[in-house]
């Protein structure tokens, strides 16, 4: 007789992904607990799950209660907007690790990283959410009808060069290129609005390229790059010809979906290798 999986604990971030991950591992009957976080995570995550919520200056008393739960792996899912100090209000346990991590704390995957290694130290472990759900990581080739031509493609290129680029520095995760012209680069803002904030600044003739790559030292447990169908709609009004993600380094979150808004949008949507 296997050994049951120790309960799931699913640090909640918005959007649908938390949800959609609750109800598969639920379905497959292991136990789970959700930590969700005020101002970010959207009430119907939690509608019918035994949860938390919380700030995300509260350490202590979520790690408390994680514990409390029988919590034993650990899984971060949904994007967050990044709180500043006035916002996180943190608690002694949570203004302990900020001293402790520094400037470790300015980029998304320093600060990812640091906290994990602090749940770690708990006895949790902490997972990826491709581990539970395979079928979210980008396959190679493309996910609907329409493949890049031969300038998308070179837009492709450049754009995974600039992202990877950005990505080690620990800024984002994204561009948008377009002829060869990097019009956006994503930051703290996220790409949804950097997507928006491209729209303007669209040059005359094909539009560009929305391109997500792995930051080159990320922990592909972490925060990897995700887009959906509302990505897909966004890019499209935004003018752009096509999405390249990284194959293997990223989520599509409802693949059938997504592939029938690219081909209803007259967009392509594209997993590309990273380079060696």
């Amino acid at each position: 007789m296997s050994t049951p999986l120790p309960k799931l604990g699913i640090l909640a971030g918005g959007g649908v992904l938390p949800a959609r991950l609750a109800a598969a591992v639920r379905g497959s009957g292991r136990e789970v607990f959700v930590v969700a976080f005020e101002g970010h995570t959207d009430a119907a995550t939690v509608r019918g799950v035994p949860h938390l919520w919380s700030r995300f200056g509260a350490a202590g008393s979520i790690i408390a209660r994680l514990h409390a739960e029988g919590v034993g792996d650990l899984v971060f899912a949904g994007p967050v907007r990044r709180p500043s100090l006035g916002e996180l209000l943190p608690d002694w346990r949570t203004a302990r690790f900020l001293a402790r991590v520094g400037s470790r704390a300015f980029g998304d995957d320093g600060l990812l990283r640091a906290v994990t290694r602090e749940l770690e130290e708990e006895g949790f472990r902490v997972i990826g959410l491709h581990e539970i759900l395979g079928d979210l990581l980008t396959p190679r080739g493309p996910l609907g009808a329409r493949l890049p031509d031969e300038a998308a493609r070179r837009d492709i290129v450049r754009g995974v060069e600039v992202a990877r680029g950005l990505g080690a520095l620990d800024v984002g995760q994204g561009c948008i290129v377009q002829h060869g012209i990097v019009l956006a680069v994503e930051a703290i803002e996220g790409t949804d609005a950097m997507i928006e904030r491209a729209g303007p600044l669209h040059r005359s003739g094909q539009g560009g390229v929305l391109v997500k790559m792995r930051k080159p030292q990320q922990d592909r447990r972490l925060d990897l790059p995700t887009i959906g169908t509302a990505t897909v709609e966004n890019a499209a009004a935004a003018g752009l010809a096509g999405i390249a993600v990284e194959a293997g380094g990223s989520l599509v979150v409802d693949r059938a979906a997504v592939a029938a808004a690219a081909d209803r949008l007259g967009l392509f949507v594209v997993g590309v290798e990273p380079p060696p």
